[in-house]
């Protein structure tokens, strides 16, 4: 299979006088001239003089033995002769008429010595260039006026079944022939028709890799930076409203953010390092997250003056460690999305579940206690998290509640 992609990407500069012009043209378009007609490679050439060449000869071979049918008379003689001429003269244009000319080379065969050549390279061309039923209708009509022609003007040196028998059988090698270089032409275009699917497949699949790469660091940042971020951004804005806020207060808020912009920045280093070795080698970066990094995540956003209650049903040892990521990654999102929209609310977070009954992942808000300034976003984070349950196999749901709130809920399987 590794010589298919050479059959569609075939350079036809240096090789196309080896191939037919139908096939050269099947391969290169472009080469077809505008009036849509076909021009002969070096190839057409030689074997149209060839064709040529041996129509004559046997129309020669015809004339020689006209003068010996005593019930030919000479005027007829001439006639077939002329007929003949014109045949192979009609050699040149098989390619461009190939039913036409064989439609007329039936009853010309039949009544022409001389053109017995001529007909036989033309229903040739019909078999290579047109398919089996063209061939089998016109041939065979010409094979079966056969026995005709033998009875109305036998041949003088052999018997008249022997005669039908040989016409017939070198009508159906020429048609034999011809099929066979017609095979030969289509199985070149098929293996051109697949090289060029294979590689179409291959560019699609490609591209639709780098997109599902896109969208997966791209999630992977979103989970990561943006509760680091909004972290920083809370704390920021609580500095640029209270400037004359206790010292300690500016030094607790001043560290969250140093933290928080280091553990930004570590997060970031992970996700290039995994990038980095998705190629199958070792991950040298630190730990993912599992379930057993809540508490942290927790206390994080509680050191960010945030009001979180975690109830946790399970044990972090018995999730496997896929799961367990994605599970903080949705509380990460989930305590992302109520600091941004509801400050001031407490946020619950419940983790129940066990082996067979899969893992279930909740993170509530009530309304905020105030108004709440709108905060820009896009709503991708949700998006995302959605994506990544059902890849997970679960599914998710978020939306607002009848008071007001507004809840994440997913369900992960497990065991």
């Amino acid at each position: 299979m590794g010589a298919l992609p050479l059959v569609g990407r075939m350079p036809l500069a240096g090789r196309r006088w080896l191939l037919p012009s139908a096939v050269a043209d099947e391969l290169d378009p472009d080469r077809v001239g505008k009036s849509g007609r076909s021009r002969r490679t070096a190839r057409d050439w030689v074997v149209d003089f060839t064709a040529f060449l041996l129509a004559v000869i046997i129309g020669l071979i015809g004339a020689d033995a006209l003068p010996n049918e005593p019930n030919t008379p000479y005027a007829l003689e001439v006639v077939d002769q002329w007929i003949g001429a014109f045949s192979c003269a009609a050699v040149w244009l098989r390619r461009r008429w190939p039913v036409g000319l064989a439609i007329a080379m039936v009853p010309i065969a039949f009544v022409s010595y001389t053109a017995g050549g001529a007909a036989m390279v033309i229903f040739f061309s019909l078999a290579v260039h047109r398919p089996f039923k063209y061939a089998a209708a016109i041939v065979g009509t010409s094979t079966a006026l056969v026995p005709l022609l033998y009875w109305l003007r036998p041949d003088a040196d052999l018997p008249y079944v022997v005669s039908v028998v040989l016409a017939s059988l070198l009508s159906v090698a020429v048609v034999g022939w011809g099929m066979f270089a017609r095979s030969r032409r289509m199985l070149l275009l098929s293996l051109r028709d697949r090289a060029q699917r294979a590689e179409t497949e291959a560019e699609l699949r490609a591209e639709q890799a780098q997109r599902l790469a896109r969208e997966a660091i791209a999630r992977e940042m979103h989970d990561v930076l943006a509760h680091r971020l909004t972290l920083l951004s809370v704390h920021a804005g609580a500095l640029e409203i209270r400037p004359d806020a206790p010292q300690a207060e500016v030094a607790r808020a001043a560290g969250v953010i140093r933290e928080s912009a280091h553990e930004a920045l570590q997060d970031l280093r992970e996700i290039i390092g995994v990038l980095r070795t998705s190629d199958g080698g070792d991950d040298s970066g630190r730990p993912q997250p599992t379930l057993a990094a809540l508490e942290g995540l927790v206390s994080e956003s509680r050191d960010a003056d945030m009001k979180v209650t975690l109830d946790n049903r399970v044990t972090d040892a018995a999730v496997p460690a896929s799961v367990g990521r994605t599970a903080y990654r949705i509380v990460q999102e989930g305590l992302t999305n109520a600091r941004k929209h509801a400050p001031g609310a407490e946020t619950t977070v419940t983790v129940s579940g066990a082996p067979g009954d899969g893992l279930t992942v909740s993170v509530r808000n009530p309304p905020p206690p105030g108004d709440v300034p709108h905060v820009p976003g896009s709503g991708q984070g949700l998006i995302g998290l959605t994506e990544r349950a059902t890849l997970a196999g679960g599914h998710l749901r978020h939306g607002p509640e009848g008071d007001g709130g507004f809840q994440v809920r997913a369900w992960l399987p497990w065991g």
